[in-house]
């Protein structure tokens, strides 16, 4: 077989070396070319030197290509995959720093909360753009495949407005299966059977089967109240799991900041969060892990260009969506997996526009899902305060109404049960002009948004969070590092 695969945002380099590689796993992909595409010629040539490396290992004829000039990289694609985090690190900085002057404590901000609803106005007009080239250079029948955050906000919007054949996808449901398969006991994954919907995020496991046995509420919060590990860090997602009979997929940090109840009383917060891994509820969490993880690359990016000359392990294949429904479409080996699509039908008590992620196959006919699925009422009541949010923002970015992108935040759960309404406008106000640059759908509105914030009387404070810590330098990530292996 031969065709071509475009990576958007392939300066996220772990990220791509992995899809790279599970690709090259399918043995009939051989032959097939990589055109890799970044704002950043740097982290271009980097993975592009680790990919090539990776290539002259296994003997393989495989072509790589990068280039800055993405629509070169789009010409003749039959497959685009987004991995892009528009604004980087310095946007981001400002997703968490902002709102946590107005009492927002968030652990991640890249999904909904003030920091995602931010993150997709940055976002969209970009996604808008690749769709265009697309659409205009692409094979005809190309598809999307979006792993970028915030996953609904985005395929919404290139599905609706960018009219392109898109998937959003996410590993959030594997690993939730593997923590259920491993408090149960199971031997392998392979012996858990479930079904798991609702909203990137916010999925649900409605129908759990342990070698063929369902597996009710009592049973699983049994098992993970006994688990040493998992009692700990995943506090907030068992009490959640015990009010609402099912478990949800997402980790115990970001759960906890798309719900209105567990993150709006800083004194509460350490009640529910656990410190052992940014994961479960830091503030600011994923920001300091990828500080760290950047700073780390930048630094032992030798070890990473030498690890690259390994032979390729089939084994080591990773559950990452991507080349597994690579593999179906293109040699009809059937895939099941949870893929975030339009609802329409597919999830009978959520709105028919919205992004909802949920079982389906893929082969060579396409992703086909299983509809009719009906999620518990408070499962339901709770991704839907979430679509409304997410409908709100991606109307907001579409149109540049400043309006209505504080409208959307003001409904946020978590916004909503920390914030006053003078609160939230005079928020939205800073964090548009501190991303002004990145927002050009409000170029309009931020002169008035300055002008506001220079004679504002709202009140905000210098506040790092209930559970901050600070980012780790190159030495004390070596020396964790050798204690852990030491340990191991």
């Amino acid at each position: 077989m031969s065709f071509k695969i475009a990576i958007i945002g392939a300066g996220s380099v772990g990220f791509t070396k992995k899809l790279f590689t599970d690709i090259l796993c399918v043995p009939e992909f051989k032959d097939i070319e990589f055109a890799l595409t970044d704002v950043s010629e740097h982290n271009l040539q980097m993975i592009k030197a680790i990919l090539d490396r990776i290539i002259e290992a296994n003997r393989l004829p495989t072509k790589v290509t990068a280039t800055t000039d993405r629509r070169k990289a789009l010409e003749g694609a039959r497959y685009v995959i987004s991995c892009v985090r528009v604004g980087g690190l310095e946007a981001y900085a400002d997703d968490i720093r902002i709102p946590l002057k107005y009492g927002i404590d968030q652990c991640v901000g890249d999904t909904i909360c003030a920091g995602g609803i931010l993150y997709g106005q940055r976002n969209i007009p970009v996604i808008l753009d690749f769709c265009k080239d697309i659409r205009e250079v692409a094979e005809t029948n190309v598809k999307f495949l979006n792993y970028a955050n915030p996953m609904a906000m985005n395929t919404w919007a290139a599905i609706e407005y960018g009219k392109v054949d898109t998937v959003g996808l996410c590993h959030g449901v594997q690993h939730g299966a593997e923590q259920i398969a491993e408090v149960l006991g199971a031997k392998s994954r392979q012996e858990l059977d479930y079904v798991c919907s609702g909203i990137n995020h916010q999925t649900w496991f409605i129908d759990l089967r342990l070698n063929g046995r369902p597996i009710g509420k009592d049973e699983l919060v049994a098992a993970f109240e006994a688990h040493p590990v998992y009692s700990q860090q995943e506090k907030l997602r068992i009490d959640v799991l015990k009010r609402f009979g099912v478990y949800s997929t997402e980790s115990n940090g970001h759960l906890s900041e798309y719900l209105p109840w567990y993150r709006k009383r800083p004194d509460e917060i350490t009640r529910w969060i656990d410190m052992s891994d940014w994961i479960h509820g830091e503030t600011g969490g994923y920001l300091r892990y990828s500080t760290e993880t950047r700073n780390w690359f930048e630094t032992e990016y030798p070890q990473f260009l030498e690890a690259a000359s390994k032979p390729i392990d089939p084994e080591k294949r990773s559950n990452e969506h991507a080349s597994h429904i690579l593999e179906a479409l293109e040699t009809n080996r059937v895939y099941r997996g949870h893929f975030n699509v339009k609802n329409d039908g597919v999830i009978t008590n959520l709105p028919q526009d919205a992004i909802v992620e949920s079982p389906g196959f893929v082969d060579r006919f396409g992703i086909n899902m299983a509809a009719g699925i009906t999620l518990p009422e408070a499962c339901a009541a709770t991704c839907i305060s979430s679509i409304n949010v997410q409908r709100m923002s991606v109307h907001a970015a579409i149109s540049g109404d400043i309006d209505l992108l504080k409208l959307a935040v003001l409904h946020d759960p978590l916004v909503g049960a920390v914030s006053t309404p003078e609160e939230v406008w005079q928020m939205v106000d800073e964090m548009v002009v501190a991303q002004a640059a990145w927002l050009p759908q409000y170029a309009h509105a931020v002169p008035a948004a300055r002008e506001r914030l220079s004679t504002s009387q709202v009140k905000t404070r210098e506040w790092a969070g209930a559970a901050r810590r600070s980012v780790r330098s190159i030495e004390e990530l070596r020396a964790e590092k050798a204690a852990l292996a030491q340990a191991g």
